[in-house]
């Protein structure tokens, strides 16, 4: 699938609910769902500066694709790590690169996020761009 048709699906998997506190519960359980980041990437260089909450973010190439793995210690942050990783995981740095990542308005999540959210939000999609540049130019 594109980065684009997940994106789709994200939105289509948010209109499902109205009140927002369904929103984060299907964030929380996102979150949830997300496979443990092993402790020994749970590093200094891994933490992503700009968020309130502890959040590691792990990015290794995998046949040409960037593939991510990240955990945090807070459970919406947790989610919204989770649904970034959706989007993004497992293409090239140059799709992740160029990705228009809409889904983030659209699902109103700027929005309903407090100022420090917020910034931690765009603190992550930072760090998974800058190790998209990062890693397509070790190829």
């Amino acid at each position: 699938m594109t980065i684009n048709e997940i994106q789709d699906e994200v939105i289509e998997e948010f209109q499902d609910f109205d009140d927002w506190m369904d929103k984060y519960q299907l964030l929380i359980d996102l979150g949830n769902e997300q496979e443990p980041l092993d402790d020994k990437y749970k590093t200094d260089d891994n933490l992503i500066d700009g968020c309130q909450s502890r959040v590691w973010l792990q990015a290794d190439m995998r046949d040409g694709l960037l593939h991510l793995q990240a955990e945090s210690d807070a459970l919406i942050v947790k989610g919204i790590i989770a649904l970034l990783i959706r989007v993004l995981n497992d293409h090239t740095p140059q799709e992740i690169l160029d990705a228009d990542l809409y889904f983030i308005e659209r699902i109103g999540l700027k929005d309903h996020l407090s100022p420090t959210r917020s910034n931690g939000l765009l603190a992550m999609v930072r760090k998974i761009r800058m190790y998209a540049l990062a890693l397509s130019q070790q190829g």
